[in-house]
């Protein structure tokens, strides 16, 4: 019998919001799962508070759409049982080397090392980038190729960027699926000799190693309850702009936070112009220990079995 099993239930996104270019594509029954689990399960558990809060506060409107019998009180009935669990992040990083440049002779592996654990308490990656100021600003946009994660703005503001004349190149990273948007073979023509990396990389290696050889990340996403790709590259090294909406606040300070694309496109005009100033900048951009395995581990555990280990084996025991 499983109703007297402990059911723990785990968003790490929700079917209510989940942007739709028209309300007509948005499959209920998703959605309608997802309240009918968080019904039965005893814990409910988010990845951010904007997943929570935007998932209980779209209850109500939800179930409107419901032809005859509405139920209400639904989202209060839920809410004691919701509590936020970061995505633990656990990132190995592999030994970092660039056919774009080298680190100058003056400069061993150790400073480098030294330098980033005196800035952060996190160990942040020496970019091969750090010390060479002569290279272009590289920006990176790891993301899945689909409409939420909105690529039309920001290939606009690349191509603004690159008519203006500034100086970049661009990895455009992230899975592709069946249904691609135009926009991307579009992009690839006009970026050109811009661009230094395109598409899904299948070697985890590689896709790190391109993560800790740029200098911006950038998100324009209209559909983020987490942002594990932005995050994995803050840990690379690389500086965050991401827009000022969705779960992004919960998580960055407000000076890596753009409102408008004029505002992104200012952003990345300034480190055009002096990419030398954001690669010796501090590498404590936010801290991640929150968001780290190591420091969540015990309370997962504690989650999902919360009952003590020790009494655990005297009950088996006997």
């Amino acid at each position: 019998d499983l109703a007297a099993i402990r059911k723990v239930l785990y968003f790490h996104e929700n079917q209510l919001v989940y942007p739709v270019r028209k309300q007509q594509d948005r499959d209920f029954q998703y959605g309608y799962n997802q309240i009918i689990s968080c019904l039965t399960a005893d814990v409910v558990l988010f990845n951010s508070k904007f997943n929570q809060e935007s998932f209980l506060s779209s209850i109500r409107g939800f179930l409107k759409l419901m032809p005859d019998y509405r139920p209400t009180g639904i989202a209060e009935q839920i809410r004691p049982k919701c509590k936020v669990l970061y995505y633990p992040l656990q990132v190995d990083l592999p030994p970092l080397k660039s056919t774009k440049a080298t680190v100058d002779d003056s400069w061993s592996d150790k400073d480098v090392q030294s330098s980033a654990k005196a800035e952060s308490s996190i160990e942040f990656p020496a970019s091969c980038h750090s010390i060479e100021s002569e290279l272009p600003l590289h920006i990176v946009w790891p993301h899945r190729w689909e409409h939420d994660k909105d690529p039309d703005m920001f290939f606009l503001v690349l191509r603004d960027l690159k008519a203006a004349g500034f100086q970049f190149v661009v990895s455009v990273l992230g899975q592709a699926f069946s249904e691609i948007p135009e926009v991307f073979e579009t992009a690839r023509l006009e970026l050109g000799e811009s661009v230094l990396n395109w598409g899904y990389q299948c070697s985890r290696e590689d896709y790190l190693r391109i993560l800790q050889n740029s200098d911006v990340v950038v998100s324009t996403a209209i559909h983020e309850f987490f942002g594990v790709a932005m995050l994995e590259a803050v840990f690379c090294g690389c500086y965050p702009l991401c827009p000022n909406r969705l779960v992004y606040p919960e998580i960055f300070p407000k000076e890596h936070l753009y409102s408008t694309p004029n505002q992104l496109l200012k952003r990345l005009k300034g480190f055009c112009q002096r990419p030398q100033l954001l690669r010796k900048a501090d590498k404590k951009i936010i801290d991640l220990q929150p968001f780290l395995w190591s420091t969540l581990r015990e309370e997962y555990v504690q989650m999902l079995h919360p009952v003590p280990v020790s009494n655990v084996a005297t009950s088996s025991s006997s």
